[in-house]
Formats: structure tokens, sequence, C-alpha cells
């Protein structure tokens, strides 16, 4: 995984970002604590590794927009992935600055443009409809920003199966804690980036991130996830642009709902020699 600065404040923010070196030592993804482990016949002293959980506040033009609890990595992806998803910005270039100071868990970010109607609308309660049915939004911003997905992506069984191992050998932090939920934007047949955190939605917003500020295409692409799949995590997916959702984990029925509405398949249960494809097959190639 690429390393993040801790600190970045510059009027050119998307250029700034590709040079940028960190200023200071950041916060570690994992900490260590000293356990007692009982192994099937004695119990016994050890130093084990636990995920680190820390919060980050988001100030938006000296406003207060919303604390997150998340693994303190790859926090500039965090933050544009979540302005993003959340509707304030569309492209990376109208953040004007982006200060991080993750000691003291704060990021201050200034818009060239403020988008007053997306802060109003956060959490709040929406129901809508399209062709004559009811999408199943709970939150105005949400019904903003979660995109319908078209994509001619199609992708073979075997390739679940090789994506989700490829995105399971990345995540050394989850290999020593256990504790940390996995994303990885792919290809049809490599790994491009993988994100971890302790929050599913925030390992996304990573993803979401990294992709505004490097420019990545997405449309052609899969995400592979290591969560359960949820309404929110198909909305995420949705906001990301991508048509395909792998998941070694089960979906919910409101998450189905939304991903056959948006235009997501979603195959899940991936696991060993097993899955199964939930919402638009056509895109599985053994399914037509």
């Amino acid at each position: 995984m690429e390393n993040e600065q801790d600190r970045v404040e510059s009027t050119g923010f998307a250029e700034s970002l590709k040079s940028a070196e960190p200023a200071e030592p950041g916060l570690s993804s994992t900490t260590t604590w000293n356990i007692y482990r009982y192994n099937g016949t004695e119990i016994l002293p050890q130093e084990d590794t636990i995920a680190t959980e820390t919060p980050l506040t988001i100030k938006v033009d000296g406003e207060e927009f919303a604390t997150l609890v998340y693994t303190p990595t790859d926090s500039v992806d965090l933050v544009t992935g979540f302005l993003a998803s959340e509707g304030l910005i569309r492209f990376v270039d109208q953040i004007e600055s982006l200060t991080l100071e993750e000691e003291r868990g704060f990021a201050y970010v200034k818009l060239r443009h403020l988008h007053q109607l997306s802060k109003q609308m956060v959490s709040k309660r929406f129901i809508g409809s399209c062709c004559g049915k009811s999408r199943q939004f709970y939150f105005h911003n949400d019904a903003r920003t979660a995109k319908t997905v078209s994509t001619k992506l199609q992708i073979t069984i075997q390739q679940c199966f090789h994506l989700m191992s490829l995105m399971q050998e990345q995540s050394a932090d989850f290999r020593a804690t256990g504790g940390l939920h996995n994303a990885a934007l792919c290809t049809a047949d490599e790994l491009l980036l993988s994100r971890s955190d302790i929050g599913r939605h925030n390992a996304l917003d990573k993803i979401y991130g990294h992709s505004l500020r490097q420019r990545i295409p997405v449309r052609d692409k899969v995400i592979a996830f290591s969560g359960r799949v949820s309404s929110e995590v198909v909305l995420k997916v949705a906001k990301i642009g991508v048509g395909i959702l792998l998941s070694k984990s089960a979906p919910t029925d409101l998450a189905l709902r939304l991903a056959q509405d948006l235009g997501i398949t979603v195959v899940g249960f991936i696991r060993r020699d097993q899955l199964t494809v939930y919402t638009h097959p056509q895109r599985i190639a053994e399914c037509r």
C-alpha cells in the first residue's frame, strides 16, 4: 500500500498530493497488547497484535462536518472519498486545501465552492421513487450521489476466485490482527490497489478517494470486499461507479434490491470453490 502524508496543505491540492512527503510520523494501523492465550492445554502470557482504532473529525470550511472512527492509514484517501460519497465534491480539484492533524484527530478541508445543500442533507431521511418503484434510499445525499452503473465488463467464475485471493493475500494487517475489513480495486485479472480499515465503509472510501486523486477510470473495474454486503456498501460502490462487487460474505435483501436497481452485479459467499451470483448475472460469463 502507498504511504500517505500525515499533513498536507496546498492550494494546488490535486498536484501536491502526488509528490508530497510525510511531514511527521503518522499513527500506526496496529498496536500491541499483553494477553494470556489458552492453547488447549495451558494458558501462556504473550504479546498480541491489535488493530488501532482512532477518531477523525472532518471540518469543512471551518464547520464540523463529521467524525469517523477509522484505522489511521491512507487518511487523505479516506477524507477525499468520504467527501465525494457524501456529495460535497465530485472531483478532487474541488478541494482547495486539506490539512491533516492525525495525532490530534482532525482533518481541515477548504472547498473551492461550498455545497451547502449537501451539508444540510447529511443523515436526512429520504423516500423517493424511480420508474414507478421506490428506491430504498434512507438519506437525501444517497439519493443525490448514488449512480446507476452501466458497464460491459464481464468476468469468469475463476477470475472471481482469483481476485478474492489476491485481496486476502494483500492484507498483512488483517492476518496480524483479524480485526480489519479489506477492499480492493481490480481489473478482471489483477489487483490495482487495496485498502484496510476497521470500518468497511472507510475501506471503500479510501478506494474512492485514491481513484479520484489519481484519476483512475473505474467503469471497467471490479471491487473485491471482505465484509457483509449491506445496503450502505452497495451505495458506496454505486457512488464509486463500479459495476461488479465481489465478497466472501452474505448480502442483505435491501442491498440486493438496491444492487438490482443500480445496475450492480453482486457475487457473495466466495469461498474455496463456491460462490453465489445474486444480481445482474450477465456479467459473469458462465451465467449467460
